[in-house]
């Protein structure tokens, strides 16, 4: 019987830590061996599963983990603690914090050098197959219009989604060019017509939608539609956990969803 995976969870009290809490009591791939929490978090010392007879508290407190796999879900000074962390023991890292300079960049890359590591901004299974459909269609039909419209609930504060943009990336990146370079977020007043190669982007914002995402490429008398909508935050927290399965255990380098993917559409099919 193959080892439970040893897991830690950084954040472990924000909206996503308490989401993969729920799933990962429950998925015998892993041990969950802490879950850390920030300097300001009220569940500091609490027990984790008070309901249950687990011991496990929540803590600030790296020195006391011992984890082969981190799952960050926190913020610029938490996923430094976890780099921290994961390049001085070797572990696996995965995350989703977002919102990060050029500095942070710049870190996450030469700890890949080190340790396997694994940063998405969406962690969408559904989500990285519609990125892959993008990247072909948008190569295939390269003289088509590109519009990319997405949804959020109305707390949400940036836009376009970091999803929505990571689309607009991929497929520019499949056309040869640069988002920078094409993208066009905002029309209003006269702007004249549509510049021929640009990727425009609409944002809608209301109610408690979770996340969806639609790129519209549009010929001359047709059109292909590419849509992928959330309805259950529990997506995210599944596809970071079955990202830290996949990780474990693999060589130092960066790593990606699609390369997850990638390896899936390698193995052979299960015959029932």
């Amino acid at each position: 019987m193959t080892p439970a995976i040893r897991l830690a969870l950084n954040g472990a009290s924000g909206r996503m830590g308490r989401a993969l809490l729920a799933l990962v009591r429950e998925d015998r791939r892993f041990e969950l061996v802490s879950a850390l929490v920030s300097s300001i978090s009220t569940h500091h010392g609490a027990l984790v599963f008070p309901e249950s007879s687990a011991s496990l508290r929540y803590t600030r407190e790296w020195g006391v983990v011992a984890a082969s796999v981190v799952i960050d879900f926190s913020g610029p000074d938490g996923l430094a603690a976890a780099l921290d962390y994961c390049t001085a023991h070797r572990a696996a890292l995965v995350t989703g914090t977002t919102g990060l300079d050029a500095a942070m960049q710049t870190r996450l890359h030469e700890a890949s050098q080190q340790i396997p590591l694994l940063h998405a901004a969406n962690f969408s299974l559904g989500v990285a197959v519609l990125t892959r459909l993008l990247r072909d269609a948008a190569a295939a039909l390269p003289d088509w219009d590109l519009e990319i419209v997405e949804a959020h609930h109305a707390r949400k504060e940036d836009a376009p989604s970091g999803t929505a943009l990571a689309l607009g990336h991929a497929a520019a990146e499949a056309r040869g060019t640069r988002l920078a370079n094409d993208a066009v977020y905002v029309r209003e007043g006269r702007p004249g017509a549509r510049r021929s190669g640009s990727i425009g982007f609409a944002v809608v914002r209301g109610g408690d939608v979770v996340g969806e995402h639609t790129a519209l490429l549009l010929g001359q008398g047709e059109r292909v539609e590419l849509s992928h909508r959330a309805t259950d935050r529990s997506i995210f927290a599944r596809g970071a956990l079955e990202a830290a399965a996949w990780l474990a255990g693999k060589e130092p380098g960066a790593y990606s969803i699609d390369d997850m993917l990638q390896e899936r559409l390698q193995e052979p099919p299960i015959l029932l």
